[in-house]
C-alpha cells in the first residue's frame, strides 16, 4: 500500500476510534454517576447544562413498555470496529509484529480471552465478585508476561488493550443489550421481566468502567517506550498500572 495512503487511512480510522471512544466512555461514566446518585436515595436528579435544566428520574421496568428508548450501543460498536481496523492496519499489515505466528497468537488472544472472561463470570465462581476478580487479574498478569516474551512489549501492550476493548464491546452486545431486550419483550407479552438480567447487565457495565482506564493508558503508552513497553519489566509495569487504573475507577464510581 502507498505510504501516504496508508498514513491517511491510519489518521482517519484513528480519529473515528478516538471520537467514538470519547462518546462511549463519556456516556458510561455519566450513567455510572447517575446510578451513584440514585443509590444514595435520590429518586430524581436535577442537572444544568448549556443554559438548560434537566430532570432525570430512574424507573424500574414494570408493566408498561416505554414508547421510545435511546439505546447507547453504536458508540461501542464503532469504537470496537475502528480499533480492530487499527490493529490490523498498524500491527498486522504495518510490520510491527515479529512474525506470522505472533499475529495468529494475537487473534487467538482476542477470541479466547473473551471466552475465558465470560466463562469465569458465568460460572458459579462468578457469584463471588472478589474471587472472580482475583482469578481474572492473575490470568491477565500471566497473559501479559507471555505476550511480552512472544511478540515484544509494544505489541503485547496493544493486544492487552485490544483484549479489554473486545471484552467491553462484547459485554455491550452479548450480555447487556440482549438482556434488556428480553426484559422489554417480557413486558410487551404481559409478563414480569426477569430482573436478574438487569443485575447481570449492571455488573458487566461495571466491568467496562474498570477496564476503560487501563485501555486509555495503553493507548498513550506508545509515546513513552522507556518507561513502559520498552522497560525490562514491561509486563510487571503494565500489571501494576492495570491495578492502579482499577483503583482510580473505583474512586470515580464513588464520586
Amino acid at each position: 500500500m502507498n505510504y501516504t495512503l496508508a498514513e491517511w487511512l491510519n489518521l482517519l480510522i484513528r480519529w473515528v476510534h478516538v471520537f467514538a471512544s470519547i462518546l462511549w466512555v463519556g456516556s458510561t461514566f455519566f450513567f455510572t454517576w447517575l446510578d451513584g446518585r440514585f443509590s444514595e436515595g435520590d429518586d430524581k436528579v436535577w442537572l444544568v447544562h448549556s443554559g438548560g435544566f434537566y430532570l432525570i428520574e430512574k424507573r424500574k421496568l414494570g408493566t408498561e413498555v416505554p414508547p421510545k428508548l435511546r439505546w447507547f450501543k453504536w458508540e461501542a460498536a464503532i469504537t470496537g470496529m475502528s480499533g480492530i481496523a487499527l490493529l490490523i492496519l498498524v500491527y498486522y499489515f504495518g510490520g510491527l509484529m515479529p512474525d506470522a505466528r505472533s499475529i495468529w497468537i494475537g487473534v487467538a488472544v482476542l477470541i479466547v480471552g473473551w471466552a475465558v472472561y465470560d466463562g469465569v463470570w458465568m460460572s458459579p465462581l462468578g457469584k463471588s465478585e472478589l474471587a472472580a476478580t482475583v482469578l481474572v487479574y492473575l490470568l491477565v498478569v500471566g497473559l501479559t508476561y507471555g505476550l511480552c516474551q512472544v511478540m515484544g512489549g509494544r505489541a503485547a501492550y496493544i493486544h492487552i488493550g485490544a483484549l479489554f476493548g473486545t471484552i467491553m464491546v462484547t459485554n455491550v452486545w452479548m450480555r447487556i443489550l440482549p438482556g434488556q431486550r428480553r426484559m422489554l419483550a417480557a413486558v410487551a407479552a404481559g409478563r414480569l421481566p426477569d430482573y436478574q438480567l438487569a443485575v447481570t447487565a449492571k455488573l458487566r457495565s461495571k466491568h467496562n468502567t474498570f477496564m476503560v482506564l487501563p485501555v486509555v493508558f495503553i493507548m498513550i503508552s506508545n509515546h513513552f517506550p522507556v518507561a513502559t513497553y520498552g522497560h525490562r519489566y514491561n509486563w510487571l509495569i503494565l500489571s501494576g498500572l492495570i491495578l492502579a487504573g482499577w483503583a482510580v475507577a473505583q474512586q470515580l464510581r464513588r464520586a
